[in-house]
C-alpha cells in the first residue's frame, strides 16, 4: 500500500520513498462522510529528481509528459472517485504506473507501402464516374 514500491514496467520500479501522497476532502457521493473524510488522494512523482530513472527515460518522461508536468517537475495525479481512501491510492498508483509506462513505450516506425495498382485504379474510376456524373448535372442547369 503507502510503503510499497510501485512496478511501473519491466526495467522500471519507482521506490514508495519517491512518492509523495497528500489526502483532501473529495466530493461526489457518501452523505454526511464526505464532508468530514479526507478521502481524495494526490500522489506527487518528481521525474527530475528521480535516482531511480536513466538519463534517457527522464528525457523521454519530460518530452512525452511536458503538459502534465509541474513547474517543479512533478506529475501529479488525483483521484477521488471512491468513497474510500484506500481505493483512491490503489486508483492513483494505478493511473501514474499507466501515464509513465505509456509515455516510456516506443511507438513502432511506419514502414512506408505503396498502394495496390489495382486501388489505384478503382480510385481513379470512381473519380471518372464523379466528374461524368457533375458534367450531367452541369449540362441539365444549361437546359433549363
Amino acid at each position: 500500500m503507502p510503503g510499497e514500491d510501485l512496478e511501473v514496467c519491466t526495467g522500471l520500479v519507482i521506490p514508495a520513498a519517491e512518492l509523495f501522497e497528500s489526502a483532501s476532502r473529495a466530493g461526489g457521493p457518501g452523505g454526511q462522510h464526505v464532508n468530514k473524510s479526507n478521502t481524495r488522494v494526490s500522489l506527487r512523482w518528481s521525474v527530475t529528481a528521480s535516482p531511480s530513472l536513466t538519463p534517457q527515460q527522464r528525457e523521454r518522461l519530460l518530452e512525452q509528459l511536458r503538459g502534465r508536468l509541474t513547474r517543479e517537475g512533478e506529475i501529479v495525479v488525483n483521484s477521488g472517485a471512491a468513497r474510500s481512501r484506500a481505493r483512491n491510492r490503489e486508483a492513483a498508483r494505478g493511473q501514474l504506473a499507466q501515464l509513465v509506462a505509456s509515455a516510456l513505450a516506443e511507438l513502432a516506425s511506419r514502414t512506408p507501402t505503396r498502394p495496390t495498382r489495382s486501388s489505384q485504379n478503382r480510385r481513379l474510376d470512381e473519380k471518372t464516374q464523379r466528374s461524368r456524373l457533375k458534367r450531367q448535372r452541369a449540362q441539365r442547369d444549361d437546359d433549363q
